[in-house]
């Protein structure tokens, strides 16, 4: 078996996207949160490769080329925004300065988390682009002298726990406003929890996909600052 995969160019693309379809298929059938098709998805690839003793390197092989459409589906994520482009207009203090807000809060959160769990520098810089898209922050860890690869899981990690628990999170603060819904997903849970947003409705959606773009180039400018810290 092994053999076999590292001689396939296709193995790593059609195991992700199998796992990723019995996620869907789970998630439609039980409808619970922790149920979801991007976890499922990781947890499904992780029994493979560890059940027939497969190499990172031999998966990512086929899997590298999914991560070519990282970069146009977030520019894709501008449509629903143009469509709502009127309430930027209408709002635009309240939703930059509650996307402002989410990223101040992320920063000082990890800084305390940094501190508390006495992180050193190179610790603390990989995990301060956590909250942000994986195309923006994975240039920000490696500018910062941060670990990329764990970079990415924390940003993995963020954006599905952000999708799993959005609506909850929402119910039990009581936020029903769609415009406070999709600035709060989108600046704490990126992509992934736009992905959510979406599914609540279209101004969530838009509100979210700003957040995305506005937090990145946010953070971008925080961590310049944020990592002379430790």
């Amino acid at each position: 078996m092994k053999e076999f995969v590292s001689q396939s160019v296709y193995f790593g693309v059609v195991i992700s996207f199998i796992g990723y379809e019995i996620g869907l298929f789970m998630k439609k059938k039980w409808k619970m949160a922790l149920l979801n098709p991007l976890l499922i998805a990781a947890v499904f690839v992780i029994g493979v490769l560890f059940l027939f003793d497969v190499d990172y390197e031999a998966y990512d092989k086929g899997a590298k080329y999914i991560s070519y459409f990282l970069t146009p589906a977030t520019v894709s994520l501008a449509i629903p925004l143009y469509r709502q482009l009127s309430l930027l207009k209408k709002y635009p203090v309240a939703i930059l300065g509650g996307i402002a807000a989410g990223v101040l809060t992320t920063m000082v959160c990890i800084y305390l988390l940094a501190l508390g769990l006495k992180l050193n520098h190179e610790q603390y810089v990989t995990l301060l682009p956590k909250s942000i898209t994986t195309a923006i922050g994975m240039g920000v860890s490696e500018k910062t002298g941060g670990i990329v690869t764990i970079t990415v899981v924390a940003i993995c990690i963020t954006g599905i726990v952000g999708n799993m628990l959005a609506q909850t999170v929402l119910k039990l603060f009581r936020i029903n406003d769609p415009i406070a819904k999709g600035i709060a997903i989108g600046t704490s849970a990126h992509a992934l929890g736009t992905a959510k947003a979406m599914e609540m409705g279209e101004v969530e959606g838009a509100m979210s996909s700003l957040a995305i773009v506005v937090s990145g180039i946010m953070t971008v400018v925080s961590i310049s600052l944020f990592s002379k810290f430790i």
